[in-house]
């Protein structure tokens, strides 16, 4: 990585981000599969992010071909990966992030679950292992099953711990969820459909294939393809906005940008990076306006966000944990916050005036969005003070 080529300004951040982010309407995509190919993944702890996240960057959005993509073609993969949080990924692309960040956090998870069993419940190591056993089996036989079928094939599922004993919150909890989240983890099995609609997250489980096709790579490698995946989608990026996204350690982030071959650029923010082949100017794309979700994979796409995010608007739009809401965006920064209300109509506040054509522009996309949730209510699982104000309107 040699010295600073050029600078990148915040105008071109924007544009960057607008369309390598499908977000401007000439680079929308065609189906669910090929946003996630250009994020790397769509954030999926919320549920509705996933679908929501897509839904504003295609240009027909249909949520029955995106529950196809996931539930059938499996052409999408959803898995805990970066910084210990679920998201839903290209199945091709599952691999690479299994090794270069699952493995690592199903070791913690396999640990902290051993002890939890073990503490809270009495269980040895072998016993613990012949409840897998038998999960995998029951699966195997049942090709798919929710949590409460498997409970039923193998009852030391149901078997319970207390959690936060002698704490107000103290509760008893099955212990299948940790089990079966363990499992997951690991690649050796995946989530399916879901028992409810695209906003459940009580999901049917089968075998998955991952664990095997994450052997292929080495952890090194896998990292390495993982960061010049990231540097492809969100760059130009830093040292710690890579750091930050994937969860590594600062050491491991930065043999991945070597092995990357990124090479250095000016920012407004410092030194950022580019791959070698991503050095040209970009130009800025047309007018767009977007209302993206909860933990967006955009909105959530870099540790340092001042080119797209006035830090006087943080407190209103993330909530203590740095969880960020619902967003309204124009040209690539964030201008206000939106929410659906009990009535179902979708409610938007601008914090910053982005101009006439653009105000229009947004209540052209709040009415679409509307009216393609139809009866479905959505309530993100972070609430955030604009998004709760704007809630509770009357």
């Amino acid at each position: 990585m040699s010295g600073p080529r050029r600078h990148v300004s915040v105008e071109e951040r924007r544009a960057r981000l607008g369309i390598r982010h499908l977000l401007a309407p000439s680079h929308q995509a065609a189906v669910m599969p090929d946003v996630a190919q250009a994020l790397i993944g769509l954030h999926a702890t919320d549920p509705s992010t996933v679908f929501l996240a897509a839904a504003a960057r295609t240009s027909a959005p249909d949520i029955a071909a995106m529950e196809q993509a996931l539930y059938e073609e499996r052409s999408l993969e959803r898995m805990l990966c970066m910084r210990r949080t679920m998201f839903v990924v290209p199945t091709d692309l599952a691999p690479v992030i299994e090794a270069s960040t699952g493995r690592a956090i199903a070791a913690k998870e396999r640990a902290a679950c051993a002890a939890y069993l073990r503490d809270g419940a009495g269980w040895s190591a072998q016993r613990y292992a012949a409840v897998e056993a038998d999960v995998l089996a029951a699966l195997a036989a049942r090709g798919e099953a929710s949590a409460a079928e498997l409970a039923a094939d193998v009852p030391a599922l149901r078997e319970q711990v207390t959690v936060a004993p002698g704490k107000p919150y103290e509760a008893r909890q099955a212990v299948s969820s940790r089990i079966l989240r363990v499992l997951a983890a690991e690649g050796r099995i995946r989530r399916g459909r879901p028992t409810g609609r695209f906003n459940s997250n009580q999901f049917r489980w089968s075998i998955s294939p991952l664990a095997d096709a994450a052997r292929a790579w080495e952890t090194g490698a896998a990292k390495a393809e993982l960061a010049r995946r990231y540097l492809a989608a969100f760059g130009p990026v830093t040292t710690e906005d890579l750091k930050w996204w994937t969860g590594w350690t600062l050491t491991d982030t930065r043999k991945a940008l070597t092995a990357t071959g990124a090479l250095t650029v000016g920012l407004d923010e410092g030194t950022g990076f580019l791959l070698p082949e991503d050095l040209e100017p970009v130009t800025a794309p047309e007018p767009w306006v977007a209302l993206l979700p909860g933990l967006d994979p955009t909105a959530m796409g870099w540790r340092q966000r001042d080119f797209h995010l006035d830090s006087a608007h943080i407190g209103e739009l993330y909530d203590r944990n740095g969880n960020i809401g619902p967003t309204v965006w124009a040209d690539g920064h964030i201008i206000g916050a939106w929410t659906q209300h009990r009535s179902g109509s979708i409610r938007t506040h601008l914090l910053a005036d982005p101009g006439a054509a653009a105000r229009h522009a947004v209540d052209v996309r709040a009415q679409v969005l509307g009216t393609w949730l139809g009866d479905l209510r959505i309530t993100p699982h972070y609430r955030t003070p604009l998004e709760r104000r704007l809630a509770q309107e009357n």
